[in-house]
């Protein structure tokens, strides 16, 4: 039932489009039958969810999701500036100016600006920086004094993030000489078939540090159902899942990997406390948390550092003025306690690869111990 406002919603503003669409092709005389336009224009607003149907498989299935994705990003944007260009017409009407005077100004004037939005997104989403924090941790970890973590959230594997922004991430990260590296959840945008069609395990593997790869499951290999099989594929290219687990990594810390959040309604996953129970805490504890959430249980239990992706920061503006307001910390670095927490906009993107007031990032962690 919750379902429901949110499509009546998504067909109101899309008839709101459309109806600017179709008034445009009026205005030019365009040879269209409003029939044939609004047949189209429905294709193309519902392409995302036709193309993730089970009835539509293989390249046509695939198009219409990779078209869908980016039309996410034309929606939201045009609902931000259809408005202005509403009421700059209607005022340029009070000042009896002619409408084929206004309409053309008006008209590409809006399409050059969701160009550039577009544009500069993009170029958001493919050209990925590193982050760097500084984090000390009052403890000893054996004979190591510092240790050079890098961390990749987000990374969706799939239709539109694929074997090129892939390559992208290893060769980033193996310059960087990482000690260990992480990857707190959805490596997977959903479905594991693009990961095995394309063979993207031949390139992960290729991810390369002496103390190890670990990876934690986020909400997105949830959605795809194919759990096991991504588990046992990782784990052939030396990269351990850790579902609820805690490993002791050359006697000298400890990596805890939580189940995502999801698995809260299937099939339960152990609280922070039940997961370090064993842990020695006298040693440092990194652990991963896909989804950004109950930090303060994290820090009771005595994890040192908590890394977290899953927010995307948005992804595109103005969303992140949204989960700012959903979460603790969305984005950056904050003090929980005695614990650090960094939670990544993350390297790939959900949906069109576009973002605005964010970055795809790795995040590099210089940490020290005391």
């Amino acid at each position: 039932m919750a379902f429901t406002p949110i499509l009546l919603l998504f067909v109101l503003i899309n008839l709101y489009i459309g109806g600017h669409g179709a008034y445009l092709l009026s205005h030019y005389a365009v040879p269209i039958s409003p029939v044939v336009y609004w047949i189209l224009f429905a294709i193309l607003v519902f392409s995302y969810l036709i193309g993730r149907s089970r009835w539509l498989r293989g390249p046509v299935g695939r198009l219409l999701k990779v078209i869908g994705s980016y039309y996410f990003a034309v929606m939201e944007f045009l609902v931000l500036l259809l408005p202005l260009a509403d009421l700059t017409a209607w005022i340029c009407s009070l000042a009896g100016v002619p409408t084929n005077v206004f309409l053309p100004w008006i008209g590409w004037s809006t399409a050059l600006v969701l160009l550039i939005l577009l544009l500069r997104g993009s170029w958001n989403a493919w050209m990925p920086i590193v982050r760097t924090y500084e984090l000390n941790i009052e403890k000893k970890a054996g004979a190591l004094k510092e240790l050079r973590v890098l961390v990749a959230s987000d990374i969706h594997l799939g239709n539109i993030v694929g074997k090129k922004h892939l390559n992208k991430l290893v060769r980033q990260v193996n310059e960087l000489k990482p000690d260990l590296i992480l990857l707190p959840g959805d490596v997977l945008d959903d479905s594991i078939e693009p990961f095995l069609r394309n063979r993207m395990a031949e390139v992960v593997q290729h991810l390369k540090a002496p103390l190890g790869t670990f990876a934690v499951l986020g909400n997105h290999e949830y959605y795809g159902g194919h759990i096991e099989e991504y588990v046992k594929q990782m784990a052939a290219i030396g990269i351990r899942v850790l579902r609820d687990e805690l490993v002791l990594v050359n006697d000298a810390f400890y990596v805890a990997g939580r189940k995502d959040k999801t698995a809260e309604s299937a099939g339960g996953r152990l609280p922070s406390a039940e997961l370090l129970a064993a842990a020695d805490l006298s040693r440092p504890v990194l652990m991963l948390n896909h989804q950004p959430y109950q930090f303060d249980q994290s820090a009771a239990a005595g994890a040192d550092v908590l890394l977290c992706g899953h927010t995307h920061r948005g992804q595109f503006a103005p969303n992140h003025l949204i989960t700012r307001r959903l979460f603790e910390l969305d984005w950056g670095y904050m003090r929980k306690d005695r614990m650090h927490v960094v939670v990544s906009s993350g390297f790939g993107t959900w949906g069109p690869p576009i973002r605005l007031a964010s970055r795809s990032e790795i995040v590099q962690l210089r940490v020290r111990f005391t």
